[in-house]
């Protein structure tokens, strides 16, 4: 395929997940931002208050930028797993597999839509939380990159579950066995400098610690980890899953029967 048929695929694809999530915002952009008010409400006001600092800064403000990542990666890797399985069940999968797309173009798009509305959900989180706290930008270069890199690498994610789910019930079990559980002990709502030694070392294998902790020192400019080996780590998993992706698809597994 020459390149503007590559951009064409691409792109049918980006916009038809698009409208997708758009087209039913009431199930795929309210219900997160619903949620991150009530964490904001509940967890910044009426526990924060006396909590007091953390880090440095008031316990509203130091939660606010892992609730934003935790919001991006959620909805990153929901929109993405929903909508390629839901193309599996309805065999629609079949135009995909017999055209001439290349298996990375089908990627590209499914992970693209899959950010699309993991960022703009985090935008919305961000509007919210200004009317609670205030935002500073400690550096607006890695507050982009990470958030970027970081809804990338859970649309991989997503893709890989959609291609291996034999039936609903499986496109549930990630995020709620592994993803959730990951993100509330990844650092959103603590610093782990107030954990035991044995559990900073467990903590420091929680690739989402990762994610947040680059987060907030875009924002904030305080971090558990170095911020550079944050997005070291966020690439290597990109790289890695992205690869997985391509040869179970290259395979056809989940979709060719």
């Amino acid at each position: 395929m020459n390149p503007q048929a590559l951009f064409v695929a691409f792109s049918t694809i980006v916009v038809r997940e698009v409208r997708r999530f758009t087209r039913i915002w009431p199930q795929t952009l309210l219900p997160p931002a619903v949620t991150m008010t009530l964490y904001f409400i509940i967890f910044g006001n009426l526990i924060g208050s006396r909590v007091g600092e953390m880090g440095g800064f008031d316990y509203m403000s130091f939660i606010v930028p892992g609730l934003i990542m935790m919001a991006v990666i959620t909805s990153s890797y929901a929109n993405v797993v929903s909508s390629f399985f839901s193309m599996k069940f309805q065999r629609s999968v079949e135009e995909l597999l017999v055209s001439p797309v290349p298996n990375w173009i089908i990627l590209a798009g499914y992970v693209t839509g899959g950010m699309a509305r993991g960022l703009g959900i985090g935008v919305i989180v961000t509007l919210l939380s200004l009317a609670f706290t205030r935002l500073q930008i400690h550096n607006l270069p890695m507050v982009v990159v990470t958030v970027f890199l970081t809804s990338a690498l859970f649309a991989v994610g997503g893709f890989i579950n959609a291609l291996l789910a034999t039936k609903f019930d499986d496109v549930s079990i990630v995020p709620t066995f592994v993803l959730t559980p990951l993100t509330y002990l990844g650092g959103v709502f603590y610093s782990i400098d107030l954990l035991p030694d044995f559990w900073q070392g467990v903590s420091m294998v929680n690739p989402i610690l990762y994610m947040v902790n680059g987060f907030r020192y875009g924002i904030l400019g305080v971090s558990d980890v170095n911020p550079f080996v944050s997005l070291v780590m966020i690439l290597v998993f990109i790289v890695v899953l992205s690869a997985i992706a391509l040869k179970l698809l290259a395979r056809g597994k989940g979709i060719r029967h």
